[in-house]
């Protein structure tokens, strides 16, 4: 896949907090080498997050946001602190632009170390600033941490900030895989992907991509068939394929007619793990024994898509659990980045597959669920679950 086309899923984000005027917009535009920001003297010129993709020499394909400054005044102001807040949630690097007075440049530090976000601090304007040097080791000082100097405008220590960036990556970006250690070179794979309404006419959904891009990299075999052709699929096929990666809501259809030696997983159960805490997911479903008619359930899709007929969360799940647990069960169902802060009142979390995401974003969610005590699991898992088959699928 040309790098262009990386999803913003699968694209390193890197995220500019500071103070207004502090010149994170600038900046961005320093490290990219394109006017991809607006910039203004007037303070607050960015009033949200802003997300420009970028291919970076070095850095590979990235999502930089540019967010409000965290020192924004009044009602409107605090709204798009809080926006700067969440952003941070998605955050795989963070550049922090200090100044003098670092008062509030030390708790964003600590909010963002406390999510465990890599953080590179910044002394920007070189150019402007006096007595850089003494200013540098005086926010060593007060953080622990030596700050970079450059400056946007004359776009001095740029090449240095990318390569701390690159020494600042999270040790485990980039090494995810989609299907794991289930096959390997040569391995024949089979794809059953019904094309419903979610998936318009001459296109694949996401997942069913990534997930052929990369069984394509490891140099597996691989054929696709929709759900009323996998018998004949599997008759032209010389031997059983090694696995079947199946859309969940079919799971149970293609479980009852695959070859007994041939693994089965859902497209869904690969993202589970590929962009969250799947053990998690399937502890989670410990409690799906304990649910009645009285329980509360929030279904989290990625998408913002406009509710279609059928539609997976919003109708097929909904309906398929209510069957099980009875018509009053409580179904709130959110879509986007619209995730409650407080989950207490939930006996249970259904997120999709996520493709929409990226990892430290979900892992953030998961993370607020485990807080709060409130077990989270995935569509598929869900799926595989009510189909009885769960303890019958690889993950």
């Amino acid at each position: 896949m040309n790098q262009a086309e990386t999803p913003n899923a699968n694209r390193l984000h890197i995220t500019i907090f500071g103070r207004r005027n502090s010149g994170k917009s600038s900046l961005i535009n320093a490290i990219t080498g394109q006017d991809v920001a607006i910039v203004s003297d007037t303070p607050g010129t960015t009033t949200d997050p802003v997300n420009k993709t970028m291919e970076i020499h070095g850095l590979g394909a990235c999502l930089f946001i540019d967010t409000p400054g965290f020192d924004d005044e009044g009602e409107l102001g605090m709204q798009r602190v809080e926006r700067t807040l969440k952003a941070m949630e998605r955050t795989d690097v963070a550049l922090l632009i200090c100044q003098q007075d670092m008062t509030l440049e030390k708790e964003w530090l600590k909010r963002l170390q406390d999510k465990n976000i890599p953080v590179i601090l910044l002394l920007n304007k070189q150019d402007i600033l006096v007595d850089s040097n003494i200013l540098a080791t005086e926010v060593e000082h007060q953080t622990g941490i030596k700050p970079l100097i450059v400056s946007a405008l004359k776009r001095t220590g740029i090449e240095q900030l990318r390569q701390t960036i690159l020494e600042k990556l999270p040790e485990d970006f980039g090494h995810h895989s989609i299907t794991g250690d289930l096959v390997s070179m040569g391995d024949v794979v089979l794809l059953v992907m019904p094309q419903d309404i979610q998936a318009p006419k001459g296109r694949l959904i996401l997942p069913q991509v990534q997930t052929l891009r990369e069984l394509l990299d490891k140099k597996c075999i691989v054929m696709s068939c929709t759900t009323d052709q996998l018998q004949p699929t599997l008759k032209a096929l010389s031997s059983s394929p090694k696995l079947i990666i199946t859309d969940s809501q079919v799971f149970k259809t293609v479980y009852e007619q695959k070859p007994a030696e041939s693994m089965l997983t859902s497209f869904s159960v690969l993202f589970a793990g590929y962009k969250g805490d799947i053990e998690y997911y399937i502890s989670s479903t410990k409690v799906l024994n304990t649910l009645t008619s009285q329980s509360h359930i929030l279904i989290a899709e990625a998408c913002t898509h406009a509710p279609l007929r059928e539609d997976i969360g919003r109708d097929k799940l909904p309906r398929l659990l209510r069957q099980r647990f009875g018509n009053e069960l409580h179904i709130d169902i959110v879509s986007g980045r619209d995730f409650p802060h407080n989950l207490s009142s939930y006996d249970l979390v259904i997120q999709c597959g996520a493709c929409m995401f990226n990892r430290r974003y979900v892992l953030s969610r998961i993370d607020q669920a485990k807080h709060q005590h409130v077990p989270m699991t995935n569509y598929g898992v869900v799926l595989a679950w009510l189909g009885g088959i769960l303890d019958k699928i690889e993950w």
